[in-house]
């Protein structure tokens, strides 16, 4: 049987929670501080995976406006108790310094695609909450570590149950540590299961850098003792720097209709020496089996495989497909405010505030900075590969000055992007710069925001932006569609070449295992002056290229 190639969802999906119901797996991942909330994908084979719905995609759902980057929608868990779907999830609004805002919600819908339930707010004792529901007494039971602002720098203090009662709404009774992990340390992502009497509490543990790791551990009770598997980390790469599928951990497990276990997991792809990881991190899948110990084990484990066999045979096709989008408030983007599936916007919950599909373009409305954490005209989608080209038209924008702009940006967030922008000098002449955030520049180097000498253009017509990234280099490019000149219709080389791994989790401005997003590529407008200047594209393209001399991409 053919195998299947790691990652199943490439890209910015983390902290994958797997569920089957009757024939149809599906793959609940975080999405932090991009709306809508949470991606579920959905498959028949375990092979091919689409992007299906984001269930919190309402304000009384989520507001995230205010969220620091890479804070939000954290850790979902998606289940089935026979009757409905639950999805439970965290609003992460402080992560940085000694303590966590972290408040957790459950919602409820019949239907995968919803209409999804208002959240019944549990706690906020911690963070990364899941569901489980007893099959042999009906009972929900809820789990989430517990922080401990005060043991710093120890501040993961274990994992917490506490009985949930649905009727009611609420959590109920005692809640109790049961498991404190191992020397790995910092311990989370609980997932709880029953097996042949057995509770079992998967959890992530080692961080979401390099020394990532999935273990497990068993009790005959749910509230414990639970005692760690002897082989300790079910999967891992924190041994193996070689290793293809890096930062391997924060697991789910799922049995097929024939008895086969699969363990889903997150993983990363570093590039460049400094292994930077610019897809963010990715959902991967690892055949699993239950020994004769009744533990768990990953097939060819703990370290996770490349590829790997699963029912069905992936159509790798549509994964190389170019993609044309353009933008009209249809029936297929009518969940998603007008814009296709795979765009998404950054915390606000009213997105009529930011951009408008009406006139079947897309027109965003200048709002504060590329780098705000509460309200930015920024549409994007994730990057999928390692290499790429995009490109827009910017139809219709009259910027009346520097603080005015509107252009093409590979961005990760405030604290690195690369951004090409048309914007006009203070007299209102129309041109194009490059602007980044200054800590995208190596530490101990102080640079400007603005990247080169400003490119005089027309005050009127089109400008087509675009940018190629091969790997680790990231190059924009212009032209000027409306030019009689035949050479400014023909795309033109902007700037130096940048080094576009400066996108990645890596370099996200945070402490170690503080940047948890992926790159995204996309539109943003920006109007500093308040009066919400606005910026029309015609259509927006995104082209994989095979680079073969990328390991992943051959």
């Amino acid at each position: 049987m053919p195998l299947v190639r790691n990652p199943i969802l490439p890209g910015f999906n983390p902290d994958p929670s797997v569920l089957r119901v009757g024939d149809d797996y599906y793959i609940a991942t975080s999405t932090f501080e991009w709306y809508p909330g949470v991606q579920i994908h959905h498959s028949r084979d375990l092979a091919n995976w689409t992007l299906l719905t984001r269930p919190l995609n309402r304000e009384a759902q989520l507001d995230m406006r205010g969220d620091p980057d890479s804070c939000g929608v954290w850790a979902p868990c998606l289940t089935h108790d026979g009757k409905k779907f639950w999805l439970v999830y965290t609003d992460v609004k402080r992560k940085d310094g000694s303590y966590k805002d972290t408040h957790n919600y459950v919602v409820h819908a019949e239907s995968i695609t919803g209409p999804w339930s208002d959240p019944i707010y549990t706690n906020s004792s911690g963070f990364d909450p899941s569901l489980f529901h007893d099959p042999d007494t009906g009972r929900k039971y809820f789990t989430n570590m517990l922080w401990d602002h005060r043991r710093r720098p120890h501040t993961f203090a274990g994992i917490a149950v506490q009985e949930f009662d649905p009727e009611a709404g609420k959590l109920v009774g005692p809640r109790r540590n049961v498991y404190a992990g191992t020397d790995l340390g910092l311990v989370e992502g609980p997932h709880l299961y029953k097996r042949k009497g057995w509770y079992y509490l998967l959890t992530a543990e080692g961080g979401t850098g390099y020394d990532h790791a999935v273990t497990i551990a068993r009790s005959r009770d749910i509230w414990g003792p639970y005692e760690t598997d002897p082989s300790k980390h079910v999967l891992t790469a924190k041994d193996h720097p070689l290793a293809a599928l890096q930062r391997a951990g924060h697991g789910d497990i799922v049995d097929t209709p024939d008895g086969r276990t699969y363990l889903v997991h997150l993983c990363g792809r570093p590039i460049t020496q400094q292994r930077r990881c610019v897809l963010g991190r990715e959902t991967a899948i690892q055949e699993a089996f239950w020994g004769p110990d009744d533990w768990l084990y990953v097939k060819d484990g703990p370290v996770p495989s490349l590829y790997v066999d699963v029912p069905g045979t992936r159509d790798d096709a549509p994964y190389w497909e170019p993609k044309h989008y353009t933008f009209s408030p249809t029936a297929e983007t009518k969940s998603n405010a007008g814009l296709p599936l795979d765009f998404q916007w950054l915390r606000t919950p009213e997105p009529e505030r930011i951009f408008s599909t009406a006139e079947n373009k897309l027109t965003l409305i200048g709002r504060e900075s590329i780098g705000s954490w509460f309200e930015q005209s920024l549409v994007a989608r994730r990057q999928t590969h390692f290499s790429y080209d995009a490109e827009t038209i910017i139809s219709l924008f009259s910027p009346e000055d520097e603080r005015q702009f509107a252009g093409l940006t590979a961005y990760y967030c405030r604290f690195n992007f690369f951004y090409l922008t048309v914007t006009a000098h203070a007299d209102g002449q129309r041109e194009l710069l490059i602007q980044s955030s200054e800590a995208s520049w190596p530490l101990g180097s102080l640079r400007p925001s603005t990247l080169l000498e400003p490119v005089i253009i027309p005050n009127e017509g089109k400008v087509k932006l675009a940018l190629s990234i091969r790997g680790k280099t990231l190059q924009f490019f212009y032209a000027l569609p409306d030019s009689s000149d035949a050479a400014d219709k023909e795309l033109k080389k902007i700037g130096p070449v940048f080094d576009a791994s400066i996108v990645s989790d890596e370099c996200g401005g945070h402490q170690a295992h503080g940047s948890f997003t992926g790159a995204f590529v996309g539109l943003a407008a920006s109007d500093l002056n308040g009066t919400a200047a606005r910026a029309t594209f015609d259509y927006f393209e995104y082209r994989p290229v095979r680079d073969e001399s990328d390991r992943y991409d051959v």
